[in-house]
């Protein structure tokens, strides 16, 4: 057999390395690739998770530690107050049927566990949702066949308080009644409807500038889990729907009317906002 070319054999050698380091270089590059975009992926889903995590807070946690304070001592809440009251009407007759609440619901302290967690709620005769105040004064109508109690009044807000405070540290559970969901959007309609002369929404200050302040008072987030809610400015307790009453009238805007269906939207779609924190009636803000 003839000897080959030395210049060829050189070549050949040389076109196979080059070819096996080009293999090794692709190898390389296809392991760095996979390392790359495994470390993207795990930062996409870090993020992920981490844009997940609640950043719900309840508008407690915006107040002083004064204000705290008193909110969590039950000797010091003014709240209670209301509370002591609203029990004393649980165990009152009251209306032509001679009845009390506690005449067809027995103590309350079993009856009402987690009832106002899930309110605003469907009313069956009238198709709609009504608020914990509206179902108090139902219950007096029908069946203690007395007067309905006027918003906002001593009693009232002393029975809604009492039965609220039942559900203390319970998570706010909406009702997942389909025949709600409208109700629910128009309340969410509602809070990103831009109202009065100043031409604000709801969610321009407590979605977006939740944290910050106007004038002396922090700005919460929105969550209602605290009412019926003892102020410092009232000096008194009062609703939700007195809350959102004075935000109408802060941006000069005509407020809805008490128990306005436009309020139990409202009311409604800040319970779907708080899902799962936990009840803390009667709260205590500035």
């Amino acid at each position: 057999m003839k000897a080959g070319n030395p210049s060829t054999a050189r070549a050949v050698t040389h076109g196979r390395a080059a070819m096996t380091w080009h293999r090794m270089r692709l190898t390389f590059a296809d392991i760095g690739f996979g390392i790359v975009f495994w470390a993207l992926a795990c930062g996409v889903a870090h993020a992920q998770t981490a844009t997940s995590a609640d950043s719900r807070r309840s508008g407690l946690d915006f107040m002083s530690s004064s204000t705290q304070a008193m909110q969590r001592d039950d000797t010091q809440n003014p709240g209670m107050l209301w509370v002591k009251d609203g029990e004393a009407l649980w165990l009152r007759k009251a209306g032509q049927s001679d009845k009390a609440c506690v005449t067809c619901h027995a103590a309350a302290a079993s009856s009402m566990r987690g009832v106002a967690a899930r309110y605003p709620a469907m009313e069956e005769l009238t198709q709609r949702p009504v608020a914990l105040s509206q179902r108090i004064n139902l219950c007096r109508q029908n069946h203690q066949q007395a007067q309905a109690l006027p918003y906002e009044s001593q009693d009232l807000l002393s029975l809604e308080s009492y039965v609220a405070y039942q559900s203390r540290g319970m998570p706010v559970t909406p009702s997942v009644d389909a025949r709600l969901e409208p109700f629910v959007k128009r309340g969410q309609q509602l809070y990103s409807m831009r109202l009065g002369q100043l031409n604000l929404s709801c969610a321009q200050c407590h979605d977006q500038l939740a944290g910050q302040r106007l004038g002396s008072s922090p700005i919460p987030q929105a969550h209602p889990t605290g009412y019926p809610v003892y102020r410092l400015e009232w000096q008194g307790l009062g609703s939700l729907q007195r809350r959102l009453r004075n935000c109408m009238t802060g941006v000069r805007a005509e407020p809805y009317a008490y128990g306005a269906q436009e309020m139990v939207e409202l009311e409604l779609y800040l319970a779907t906002r708080a899902k799962g924190m936990p009840l803390e009636a009667p709260g205590v803000r500035p």
